[in-house]
């Protein structure tokens, strides 16, 4: 599929339903030989301007089980940014040096803004509290994975629906899919009026609970999420919800047999450690499963499948 070739992902909206199912084929692919060498000659920078763990190293295993070289930084401290350098000076130099930059940054719309003023593609991982495609590529492959299709799934999303972008990104991904909505939250961490108009216009429904165990019965895949205390503008206002949702292995019992629990990590208490050996608990399996996503990315914006 030539069209995505060339073509920066900032948003998971950027890719058609058709384009989305595609990547996760390829994937699969990728899952079953890892190590194609189809990045020889190719240098791609990873530019991290906030803290990452899976989404940066699984991003640079992909490239280096494809054989090409990874260039870039983990923090910006270490880089002309704490100069005064701007953003667009920054990716118009990197980019000198590279065929590809995957960029995180704490502000909302600097990946598009950055796609813009880039000769060569950009991959968002990450922009604050908006937007993270790959994150949301990886769980569909999860989803699909785990359930045997993504069609009409009953999926619960539990915790920071406000600050969490990946709750976001894959919202409006599972909305092409007919996905029936279930968010577990407090009042002062509900989904966004934008994603649920999304919804609506979606022609799908959303239900709202307070008390996770409302959604046990229900759910195919509980989405929990960490509450994200470095987005707070107020520190007091963490402190009151921080540790609202704890899922515990014991509550597990009345959900379906097939349901699976992800997370897009890192988990701080939201999850026992109690919870990790039950044939239910996903999202380890999950983590590792962006590493074959995100060859799949490489490979067809590079024009290589």
């Amino acid at each position: 599929m030539n069209e995505l070739k060339g073509r920066s992902l900032v948003s998971i909206t950027d890719y058609t339903k058709e384009e989305i199912i595609h990547i996760l084929d390829m994937a699969e692919e990728f899952e079953k030989n890892q190590r194609q060498k189809i990045l020889d000659g190719y240098v791609i920078s990873s530019l991290f301007f906030e803290p990452s763990t899976r989404t940066r190293l699984s991003f640079e295993s992909a490239v280096q089980y494809l054989g090409g070289s990874v260039i870039g930084f983990a923090s910006a401290d270490t880089t002309s940014v704490r100069k005064g350098e701007s953003l667009k000076d920054t990716i118009l130099t990197v980019s000198n040096y590279s065929d590809l930059i995957i960029m995180r940054n704490p502000i909302d719309g600097s990946a598009r803004y950055a796609s813009e003023v880039s000769p060569v593609p950009i991959i968002n991982a990450g922009d604050g509290a908006n937007q993270h495609p790959t994150q949301c590529l990886l769980d569909l492959y999860s989803i699909r994975k785990t359930q045997g299709s993504l069609d009409n799934i009953h999926i619960a999303m539990i915790g920071d629906l406000k600050y969490g972008r990946t709750v976001h990104s894959l919202v409006q991904a599972l909305s092409l899919f007919g996905a029936t909505f279930h968010f577990v939250s407090p009042e002062s961490l509900k989904m966004p009026s934008s994603v649920k108009t999304w919804i609506k216009k979606a022609g799908l429904e959303y239900h709202q609970y307070t008390d996770i165990m409302d959604i046990m019965p229900i759910a195919d895949i509980l989405y929990m999420t960490r509450i994200q205390g470095e987005r707070f503008p107020d520190p007091l206002e963490y402190e009151k919800v921080k540790n609202l949702y704890i899922l515990e292995n014991s509550m597990l019992a009345p959900s379906k047999e097939t349901m699976r629990v992800l997370h897009p990590l890192p988990r701080v208490n939201e999850i026992t450690e109690d919870v990790d050996d039950n044939p239910k608990a996903y999202y380890f399996q999950q983590a590792k499963n962006g590493v074959y996503v995100r060859q799949a990315l490489l490979a067809a914006i590079l024009g290589l499948k």
